[in-house]
């Protein structure tokens, strides 16, 4: 009897410190009483009917679905605009642990984590979005064939997936004090990292190769054999414009979870992160560029649809890749994280444009969605915002354990690169 009310009290120990940032669960429940925390809680309780609604009753009940706009926000923003946004990941490991820029390595771990969390929720909104979402499976097992996109896609997407889950191992190992399967994970490090950039390379173009599929559906302007590149490209500064924010938002409202090295640091690391966004912003400029005309659809730009290209490719490309610039020279880091924001909104008019508003630009008719979606939308977003911040508050994510070394870390670099 005595053992057991040790062992409770030992478990009743571990929840505490590592669920209840060590308080018991009354003044747990009371530090969550903030402005914060109640508007989120709104947000969710408003979406979660529409979301139980849509399972319920079918898509029908939340969205304007039909045969001939059968996307909405569902795919547009959780898939087609969520995944590039999504590929910190696959950037940031590639950088330190492939091309060895380790003064970068403390932002690996947050890039990791955000393209995990990007990545599971936008099969959550696959989820949602599917009429039989319980067939999600089925472009893996070869249901549309080997040579579908789709079984591309779908295969790298939850393989990638596991190799994020396996990068960011080492932090969750650290949390549990498990330190036998964290030195496992960073030994495997650069080899997922490998193996995590061929499947981001493969998959974030097969999404743009999925509408070299409709060349008459889509938007002459948008619609190009090179689309897959332009959707490789353009993730990589996507990727890096969404470190920069996430640090800037998470070096702002949760500051006290960073090692004070870090932050020190961080204003450097943003620098070069904008320098490389708008080397990167400027090449997919030109790429655009001569894609527009390898089609020859210059006489379009005349058009209404033509003018809204222009304002995407003059306003959300080449205005970012010279204020990215301008900042870096300038040392502005404030106009460098500006400007990530901003790039990140012309991510997603880009992603809209191709996947919802230049998709069937012939139709007399057209519904691009409903309110309904919006809300469902915005109600998964503050849902996964609150799962990312629940993790930081309690891994070790922009701080180092007290109980591990940067030199472990050398270590292991050291290892599995000798093993690779």
């Amino acid at each position: 009897m005595t053992e057991f009310v040790g062992k409770q009290k030992v478990f009743q120990s571990w929840v505490r410190e590592k669920l209840f940032l060590g308080m018991n669960l009354k003044a747990y429940l009371k530090n969550l009483i903030k402005p914060f925390n109640i508007v989120a809680g709104i947000i969710v309780l408003v979406g979660l009917p529409f979301i139980v609604m849509r399972y319920a009753q079918g898509l029908g009940a939340v969205t304007h679905a039909s045969q001939d706009q059968p996307w909405s926000l569902f795919l547009s923003w959780g898939l087609f605009t969520g995944v590039p946004l999504a590929a910190t990941g696959y950037i940031m490991a590639s950088a330190v642990y492939i091309f060895g820029q380790k003064q970068y390595h403390p932002m690996v771990r947050p890039a990791v984590l955000t393209g995990f969390i990007g990545y599971f929720f936008a099969v959550m909104f696959l989820l949602v979005d599917l009429g039989r979402p319980w067939r999600l499976p089925y472009p893996m097992i070869s249901s549309f064939g080997t040579a579908s996109v789709l079984f591309l896609v779908a295969w790298h997407v939850a393989l990638y997936l596991s190799t994020q889950f396996v990068e960011f191992c080492p932090a969750v190992f650290e949390w549990l004090g498990a330190n036998r399967f964290r030195r496992w994970a960073i030994a495997v490090t650069v080899g997922a990292t490998i193996f995590g950039v061929i499947l981001s390379t493969l998959h974030q173009s097969a999404l743009g190769a999925l509408f070299l599929l409709a060349p008459g559906k889509l938007h002459p302007l948008w619609y190009s054999e090179f689309i897959p590149l332009f959707f490789f490209v353009s993730s990589i500064f996507a990727g890096l414009s969404m470190i920069i924010a996430e640090s800037t938002l998470t070096s702002r409202f949760l500051k006290h979870r960073y090692s004070p090295g870090y932050l020190a640091r961080l204003p450097d690391l943003t620098l070069g992160l904008g320098k490389a966004a708008s080397f990167v912003l400027f090449t997919y400029f030109g790429l655009k560029i001569v894609g527009l005309a390898h089609g020859h659809q210059w006489d379009l730009l005349s058009t209404t649809y033509g003018r809204w290209f222009l304002v995407e490719l003059l306003g959300f490309v080449l205005l970012p890749s010279f204020l990215f610039a301008w900042g870096v020279r300038s040392r502005s880091v404030g106009l460098v994280r500006f400007t990530a924001f901003f790039t990140i909104l012309g991510i997603a008019v880009n992603r809209l444009n191709v996947s919802l508003f230049a998709l069937n630009w012939k139709l007399p008719h057209r519904v691009f969605f409903y309110w309904k979606e919006f809300i469902v939308v915005i109600a998964i977003i503050t849902i996964e915002i609150l799962v990312y911040r629940w993790i930081v508050n309690r891994l070790p994510v922009y701080r180092e354990h007290p109980g591990y070394r940067e030199s472990e870390f050398e270590e292991s670099f050291q290892t599995s690169k000798a093993i690779l």
